[in-house]
C-alpha cells in the first residue's frame, strides 16, 4: 500500500470536505476583489483615464507573479522537510487577510501605487496559501479520485465567489445616480457609491469570509507529520530543489507538462484578471452591471466544474484542459473583435440603439455569451490541471513538485498582464493589448497535446 493509500484511507470524510472548503473560503478575493468589484473599480475610477488603469493594474499582476515564481518552488520544497503545511497556509492568511483590510483606504484619487503594492502583496500570500493546500491533497484521496475532488473543490470555490458576489450586487453596491442596490436597496452600512465604498469594502468583506471558512481545514483536515525544524530544513530543501530541477528534466513528460501550464496559464490568468476591468472599460459598466456579470460567469463556472468533475474520472484530466483551452481561445477571439456596433471584428454588424435596463446594447450582449465560454472552460481549465499534476507525482514529493506546478504556472505569469499591459499603454488600445492573451493559449494548448497522461507516463 502506497502512502497515498494510506492518507486517503486515514482522511475522513471532514477532513476532505475541510480541504474543499480552502477554496470555497479563498475565491471571494479573487471574484470580488481581482476581477468583478475592485478591479474595475480602480480602472474605471480611480485612474485617471482606462488605459492608464489597465496598465497599472497589469504590472501589479506583473509583478505579484514575478515574485510567486520566484518564492513558490523554494516554500514548496522546504515544506515538504518542515512536515505540515498548516502554519505556512496560516502565515499566508494573515498576511492576505491584512491587506485585504487596508483595501478599504483606497479611495478615488488616492495613490496608485500603494494600491497596486497592497493588492500584489495579497495577490501573492494568496498564491503560497494555495500552494500549500494544494499538496495536501495526494494524501488525502487515491489518485483515481483526485479529478473528481479537485473539481468539485473548485466549482464548491465558485459559488463561494457567487454568494458573495451577489451579497456585494444586491446589497452593498449602490448606484450613483440613485444611490440604491439593484435589490432597491439602500447600501448596507451606509455605504456611499460616490465615494466607492461599495467598491473598497469587498477588500475587508473577502478577509472576513476567508478567515471563517479556512477553520475547517485547520480543524479537521489531516497534515503531514512534523519534520525537521526550520533551520535545517531550509537547507536541505533548497539543496532538494536544486536536485528537483535537475529530476524534473530527466523526467520528460513532467517536464513538458509543466511548460505547457507555464504558456497557457499566462493566457488564463491575464483573461480572469483583466477580462472584467476591460468589459468596464468598453461599454462604461457600473459596478452592478460587472457584478451581475460576474454572477452569470460564476453560475455557469459552478456548472462547468461540476461536468469537468464527471470528464475528469471518465476520459482523464487532459481532455478537459485541452477541450477548456479551445472554448477560451475562441472566447478571447470573441471579446477583442467585439466593440458597441458590431462582432467578429466587424463582420457581424450590431445595433447600437439601447432600450436602457442591464445590458442594452446588442454588443453587450454577444460580450455575456463569450463570456460563457469563459465561465464554462476557466475552472475546468485550472482544477484539472492540478488533478493532472497529482496524478502525475507522489505524495512523497508533492510538495515540491506542486511548488514547481506553481513556478510553471508563474514563472512568465508577468509575461502576459505585462504585454497586455505594454501593448496597451504603447498603442492606447486596451483591445489591442487584450489580443495578446491569445497568443499565449493557443502556445500552450499546442505543447500540451503532444504531453504524455499522467505525465509520468513512459512514452514508448
Amino acid at each position: 500500500m502506497t502512502e497515498t493509500d494510506i492518507g486517503a484511507r486515514k482522511a475522513s470524510r471532514a477532513g476532505i470536505r475541510g480541504w474543499m472548503l480552502f477554496d470555497w473560503a479563498a475565491q471571494p478575493f479573487f471574484t470580488v476583489v481581482t476581477t468583478f468589484i475592485f478591479g474595475p473599480y480602480f480602472v474605471s475610477r480611480m485612474a485617471s483615464d482606462p488605459a492608464a488603469g489597465q496598465a497599472a493594474w497589469g504590472y501589479g499582476v506583473a509583478a505579484a507573479g514575478f515574485a510567486i515564481a520566484i518564492l513558490s518552488p523554494v516554500l514548496g520544497a522546504i515544506a515538504d522537510q518542515t512536515g505540515p503545511r498548516k502554519p505556512w497556509i496560516g502565515f499566508f492568511a494573515a498576511i492576505k487577510i491584512a491587506c485585504l483590510c487596508l483595501l478599504w483606504l483606497a479611495m478615488p484619487g488616492s495613490s496608485l501605487f500603494w494600491v497596486v503594492a497592497v493588492f500584489s502583496l495579497a495577490s501573492v500570500a494568496a498564491e503560497f496559501s494555495t500552494v500549500f493546500n494544494d499538496s495536501m491533497m495526494p494524501r488525502l484521496v487515491p489518485k483515481e479520485e483526485i479529478g473528481r475532488v479537485s473539481n468539485m473543490a473548485w466549482g464548491l470555490g465558485y459559488l463561494g465567489g457567487m454568494v458573495v458576489l451577489i451579497f456585494v450586487v444586491a446589497l452593498m453596491a449602490g448606484s450613483p445616480e440613485t444611490g440604491l442596490t439593484i435589490a432597491g436597496l439602500k447600501p448596507l452600512f451606509g455605504l456611499d457609491p460616490v465615494l466607492g465604498e461599495d467598491a473598497r469594502a469587498t477588500g475587508p468583506l473577502s478577509a472576513l469570509w476567508y478567515l471563517v471558512f479556512i477553520l475547517p481545514m485547520f480543524l479537521f483536515t489531516p497534515d503531514a507529520a512534523k519534520g525537521i525544524p526550520i533551520a535545517p530544513a531550509v537547507r536541505r530543501g533548497l539543496a532538494e530543489l536544486k536536485a528537483t530541477l535537475g529530476e524534473v528534466r530527466q523526467r520528460p513528460g513532467i517536464f513538458r507538462f509543466l511548460v505547457a501550464r507555464m504558456i497557457y496559464q499566462d493566457g488564463v490568468n491575464a483573461l480572469i484578471v483583466l477580462g472584467g476591468a476591460f468589459a468596464a472599460a468598453m461599454f462604461g459598466w457600473s459596478i452592478t452591471e460587472i457584478g451581475v456579470f460576474g454572477i452569470i460567469l460564476n453560475v455557469v463556472a459552478i456548472f462547468g466544474c461540476w461536468v469537468a468533475a464527471r470528464l475528469d474520472t471518465a476520459l482523464g484530466s487532459k481532455v478537459v484542459v485541452m477541450v477548456a483551452l479551445v472554448l477560451l481561445t475562441i472566447a478571447t477571439v470573441g471579446i477583442v473583435s467585439t466593440g458597441p456596433g458590431y462582432t467578429l471584428f466587424g463582420a457581424l454588424p450590431l445595433s447600437v440603439e439601447d432600450p436602457g435596463g442591464l445590458f442594452g446594447t446588442a454588443a453587450e450582449k454577444a460580450y455575456i455569451l463569450y463570456g460563457l465560454l469563459i465561465g464554462v472552460a476557466f475552472g475546468p481549465a485550472q482544477a484539472s490541471s492540478r488533478s493532472y499534476m497529482a496524478r502525475s507525482v507522489t505524495a512523497e514529493e508533492a510538495g515540491r513538485y506542486f511548488g514547481i506546478y506553481a513556478l510553471a504556472g508563474r514563472v512568465t505569469s508577468f509575461a502576459a498582464p505585462f504585454l497586455v499591459a505594454t501593448v496597451t499603454a504603447l498603442s492606447g488600445s486596451p483591445r489591442l493589448g487584450m489580443a495578446m492573451i491569445i497568443l499565449f493559449l493557443v502556445a500552450g494548448m499546442a505543447l500540451l497535446a503532444g504531453t504524455p497522461y499522467p505525465a509520468d507516463r513512459k512514452e514508448r
